[in-house]
């Protein structure tokens, strides 16, 4: 059994997460799907999720395997939705971004534990309520959001060049 766990990303961290979002740019590519082909996220936007203190690596045996940003406060590209909405309006809520795995640790179902940990983390922090986007062609992404509970509640437009309408599924948690 591996060592896992989560820490806060660090500015030495940043060539090893570089090369897991290339990896999923790639994975996306080959998928279909054009999110993640314009650039988006690149150096700058993790650098700036660094010092946020948003930026999560996901630690196994010692290696970095993954990375997300878990944001928590309004996110401008969710007041607009389209669909049944939102479900929670009023409660703080947290949202995962830019969450990406190494292909160096495919098949271990390491997505599952890395999302239950940020909400986790979150929950112990008071926050009941949590929101994703994702393309309409990332199929991978909805699977997992979907095995975890989130419901899908309309399509959003992100501030992110090309095809930017995005899947929203929200999930809350109760107590």
């Amino acid at each position: 059994m591996s060592l896992i766990y989560l820490r806060r990303a660090q500015t030495p961290d940043i060539a090893k997460i570089m090369t897991i979002i290339a990896d999923a740019k790639a994975l996306l590519k080959a998928d279909g799907s054009p999110q993640w082909q314009d650039g988006y996220p690149n150096e700058a936007t993790i650098r700036q999720d660094i010092l946020a203190q948003q930026s999560w690596v996901l630690i196994v045996d010692g290696q970095v395997a993954g990375t997300a940003a878990q944001v928590i406060g309004d996110d401008a590209n969710y007041h607009q939705i389209t669909g049944t909405g939102w479900q929670n309006t009023t409660d703080p809520y947290a949202t995962i971004h830019r969450i990406a795995l190494s292909r160096d640790y495919t098949g271990q179902h390491l997505s599952h534990y890395f999302f239950t940990t940020l909400i986790s983390n979150a929950y112990r922090d008071g926050i009941r309520n949590f929101r994703i986007d994702t393309h309409q062609l990332n199929q991978r992404m909805q699977a997992i959001v979907t095995s975890l509970g989130y419901q899908f509640r309309g399509i959003v437009h992100v501030a992110e060049p090309g095809d930017n309408a995005r899947r929203a599924y929200e999930l809350n948690l109760v107590g």
